[in-house]
């Protein structure tokens, strides 16, 4: 008989039986990753973050897991359902509170059912909503989930569509100057001349993971983080605590960026590493010079993924700055289940007039395509789904 649990910390499961779980290939729902945040200050409930982590058993045996939250808010999530919670609060309805199937601040696509077969990943998408009509909340919702996970959701399921761009070495490009004979004259050169106002500039660059990135290189780079936030009217939720916790926990898959002028750092990018795919997420400087945004958080990245056999760089949500750089338009997924029979009618033909406009945007884009002709069919024209 399989049982279900809600766990609310992970420390009330072994980091053995959660990854067992799943590949290992994104590190974003390792349960080192995901403890972390729980264990180091980056989830409060008063920030509306509340650990409700689906699980189900055979006995002493994990089975099956779904990262999970019961939100007060929609902060941190990425898929904007504003919206959606305002309509409800005009009916006189509670949208809050939601229960989410996430990773918490990073709209990263990579699995979210973490299971070994498709039935019991279908079993944690039934418990989901069934858990949800019997606690009487409005919604359950299932962010950047894996294309393949598609078929584990059933007709009530909601889907949502949205674009992120994504670089990917289709082509087996060997090193940067590689890269660039596949962009056409204007895009080749803009690049070319960004690169070399940062090079002008009298800065370099020291690329460090957790093995190699000392105390007071993980404090910069989370001063560099604070910084952003600050700039931005944004709440910082990741803590320096948490980046020593990945150090230690998860050196190889954690990777700083640093952009140095003489041996003093100017500006970071922190970003995490997978088994086949380099992840953008947070940047910051202390002070600016011409294109060097630029080259911390894209180029940097790609000439890292190229020495390091990486073929994808998902470098962070929105952006079309990005597709003059490599960067191509891929669709990214989310799924939801409304209780509501009214209001799940009425959002579902939203939802597929969202998509109608998501994916004519992504072929305005495609056109757009920096790569020559025959380049840009080879890295692909079309969006692509994450795998």
């Amino acid at each position: 008989m399989v049982k279900v649990r809600i766990l609310e910390s992970l420390a009330e499961v072994s980091s053995a039986q959660w990854d067992a779980l799943h590949d290992g290939a994104n590190p974003f729902v390792a349960h080192a990753f995901l403890h972390g945040l729980e264990e180091h200050g980056c989830l409060r409930a008063k920030w509306g973050w509340r650990a409700q982590h689906l699980t189900l058993w055979e006995d002493d045996e994990l089975i099956a897991a779904a990262p999970a939250y019961l939100k007060e808010n929609s902060h941190g999530e990425f898929v904007f359902d504003h919206a959606w919670a305002h309509a409800y609060d005009r009916a006189g309805l509670a949208y809050f509170p939601k229960w989410l199937c996430a990773v918490p601040y990073s709209p990263v696509t990579g699995p979210r059912l973490l299971a070994r077969t498709p039935q019991r990943r279908r079993m944690l998408t039934e418990r989901m909503a069934a858990l949800c009509a019997s606690n009487g909340l409005s919604s359950a919702h299932v962010n950047f989930h894996r294309h393949d996970e598609d078929a584990d959701f059933g007709d009530d399921w909601l889907q949502r569509l949205d674009l992120q761009y994504h670089w990917r070495n289709d082509r087996g490009w060997r090193d940067f100057d590689d890269y660039l004979a596949a962009f056409d004259h204007k895009h080749r050169k803009n690049i070319r001349q960004e690169r070399a106002k940062v090079a002008r500039a009298g800065i370099t660059f020291r690329i460090v993971d957790g093995t190699q990135a000392s105390d007071d290189e993980l404090a910069t780079m989370h001063g560099f983080y604070l910084q952003t936030f600050a700039e931005y009217g944004n709440h910082p939720a990741i803590t320096l605590e948490f980046l020593h916790h990945l150090a230690r926990t998860m050196p190889q898959a954690l990777v700083i960026v640093l952009a140095m002028r003489a041996d003093r750092p100017i500006a970071g990018a922190l970003c995490m590493r997978g088994g086949d795919t380099l992840y953008g997420r947070y940047w910051g400087a202390s002070e600016m010079a011409p294109g060097l945004h630029f080259e911390t958080c894209y180029y940097q990245g790609i000439d890292y993924c190229l020495r390091e056999g990486l073929t994808r760089f998902e470098p962070g949500a929105q952006g079309e700055h990005k597709l003059a750089r490599g960067f191509l338009p891929t669709f990214v997924r989310s799924r939801h289940w409304v209780a509501h029979d009214d209001f799940r009618d009425a959002l579902r033909d939203w939802c597929a007039q969202e998509a109608e406009s998501v994916r004519a945007y992504a072929s305005t884009l495609a056109r757009h395509s920096p790569f020559k002709a025959d380049a840009g069919a080879a890295q692909g024209d079309a969006p692509s789904s994450p795998a």
